[in-house]
């Protein structure tokens, strides 16, 4: 066995990142076909996607951050206002989401995480699945990956 001598560092350098970055897609393009035929396509892209609500005074009372890559929606953020929870609005900004991930962008799943404090039903109840749990992240606190089919 070769024994070799490295320097560890453990900052933040953006460089690096990038140059990580380049390598490691490299390295998964040469090994799976399905990532090496999206090279050069719109499909490699990751493409914003936000639904807005605003009250009629035009303040934010929802809103949804996403992105679309390949064919599926990612959705990072769903929040609605305190005062306008129950009335229906998580529901109708997550619908308007799917619709456009579905019939815009040719999406047919979507993925999500939350916490077991957040929404973990409403998800479930808007047709979603858990496919994951990590229980303790953070500690006390137990996150879900749910996804969902778009038909």
């Amino acid at each position: 066995m070769v024994c070799r001598m490295f320097r560890i560092e453990a900052e933040v350098d953006k460089g690096r990142r990038d140059l990580l970055r380049s390598r490691l897609r490299d390295t998964n393009t040469a090994a799976s076909p399905v990532l090496a035929a999206l090279r050069g396509t719109p499909g490699e892209r990751e493409v914003p996607l936000h639904v807005w609500a605003l009250d009629s005074a035009g303040d934010l009372a929802g809103g949804l951050v996403g992105h679309t890559w390949t064919t599926w929606l990612h959705i990072t953020y769903l929040w609605v206002d305190a005062r306008h929870r129950g009335a229906g609005l998580g529901t109708r900004l997550l619908a308007e989401a799917e619709r456009i991930a579905r019939a815009d962008r040719g999406c047919a799943a979507a993925r999500l995480e939350t916490w077991d404090f957040q929404a973990p039903d409403f998800y479930r109840g808007q047709g979603y699945e858990v496919v994951g749990v990590i229980p303790d992240y953070p500690p006390g606190i137990t996150e879900y990956t749910l996804t969902k089919r778009l038909g």
